[in-house]
C-alpha cells in the first residue's frame, strides 16, 4: 500500500469513528431525555382517546398496541377510550339502514342504538383488547355501563332537535377503572352508557375520555386524530394555555370538529388534569414521540 492510499484509509477510519461517536452521543441524549419523562409519568394515569387512522390502518393499530404495552411496562397507567363511528356506519348500512347526522352529531334511533352498542362494546372493543393482549398486555374491555362507570343523561340540544338515544356524561364513578389498573390491567372503554333508569345511551367518545380523565386526575390526556394539531393560518400551534385556547374558539380560529375536542381538553385542565394533547395518530409511534421527547408533537394545552 502506498503512502497516499494509507493516508486515505486513515482519513476514512477517522471519519467513520467520528460518525459512530456522534451517533452514540445522539442516542445517549435521546435516552437521557426519555428517562426524564419515564420518571415523570411513572405511576401516573395517561388517558388516550384512540381514533382516526390509528384505529383503521393495520400497521398503526399494531404500533399503537406496542406503545401501550411499553408505557405499561415502564410503570405508567394507560387507560384507553375508543370511538368507532366508521365501523358503526358500515354496520348500519350492512343491515339496510342509512346513518343520519345533524350538525355532525349522530341521530341514534332504537335500531341504530342496538347496532352501535353491538359494534362499539362488541367487535371494536374486543378486537382492540385482543390486539393489546397479543402484544403482551393484560387488557380488559368494558363499557360505560360496567361498574356504573358513566352515568349519562339524554342530550338536549338548544334548538330542540331530538337526536334520539344520544347522551351526555352526567357523572363518573371510576372505581372499576382503578380496580383494573391496581391489578395490572389496561382498561379499554367503549362510550356506551346508561341513565338513572337503566336506559342505554350512545355518548360522544371525546366527552367520555375527558370526563374519565378528570375524575381520575390523570397526569395527561392525549387525543389521537388525523391532523397535526390546532392550526392558525396554516401553522401548528405547539403550546397554548386553556384561556388562550378558549379565545381561539371564540375568535373563530378553532372551528368544526376541533371545537368539541378542545372544549373537552379545557374541561380536563380545569378539573385537575396535568396537560392535554392533540396529536396526529397517522404518524407511527406518535404516542412515544409525544411522551418521551422535549419537543413532542401536536398541540399541547396546559392549565
Amino acid at each position: 500500500m502506498n503512502e497516499k492510499a494509507g493516508n486515505k484509509n486513515k482519513t476514512q477510519q477517522t471519519r467513520t469513528a467520528a460518525e459512530l461517536q456522534g451517533k452514540s452521543s445522539a442516542r445517549k441524549a435521546i435516552l437521557i431525555e426519555a428517562l426524564s419523562y419515564i420518571g415523570k409519568f411513572r405511576g401516573k394515569v395517561v388517558l388516550v382517546k384512540y381514533g382516526g387512522a390509528a384505529q383503521i390502518r393495520d400497521d398503526l393499530k399494531k404500533g399503537f398496541a406496542q406503545d401501550m404495552v411499553l408505557l405499561h411496562s415502564l410503570g405508567m397507567l394507560p387507560v384507553i377510550v375508543h370511538g368507532g363511528g366508521p365501523e358503526v356506519n358500515r354496520a348500519i348500512k350492512a343491515m339496510g339502514g342509512e346513518p343520519v347526522f345533524i350538525d355532525g352529531q349522530r341521530v341514534t334511533t332504537s335500531e341504530s342504538l342496538a347496532i352501535a352498542e353491538m359494534v362499539l362494546s362488541g367487535s371494536v372493543n374486543k378486537d382492540l383488547v385482543a390486539l393489546l393482549n397479543s402484544n403482551g398486555a393484560k387488557a380488559v374491555g368494558i363499557s360505560g355501563k360496567d361498574g356504573n362507570l358513566i352515568r349519562a343523561k339524554k342530550l338536549v340540544r338548544r334548538d330542540g332537535l331530538d337526536l334520539g338515544h344520544v347522551g351526555e356524561v352526567d357523572h363518573v364513578e371510576p372505581e372499576v377503572v382503578r380496580l383494573l389498573l391496581d391489578n395490572g390491567h389496561i382498561p379499554v372503554i367503549s362510550p356506551i352508557a346508561m341513565d338513572e333508569g337503566g336506559n342505554t345511551l350512545n355518548v360522544n367518545a371525546d366527552s367520555v375520555a375527558a370526563r374519565i380523565a378528570s375524575a381520575m386526575k390523570a397526569e395527561k390526556i392525549i387525543f389521537m386524530t388525523d391532523v397535526d394539531g390546532v392550526m392558525d393560518e396554516g401553522r401548528r400551534i405547539s403550546n397554548i394555555n386553556a384561556d388562550g385556547a378558549l379565545k381561539l374558539i371564540n375568535d373563530g380560529v378553532i372551528t368544526g370538529g376541533m371545537v368539541p375536542k378542545v372544549d373537552a381538553m379545557i374541561h380536563c385542565l380545569r378539573s385537575g388534569v396535568g396537560s392535554a394533547q392533540i396529536i396526529n395518530g397517522s404518524e407511527e409511534h406518535s404516542i412515544i414521540a409525544e411522551l418521551f421527547t422535549d419537543e413532542g408533537i401536536g398541540t399541547k394545552i396546559v392549565p
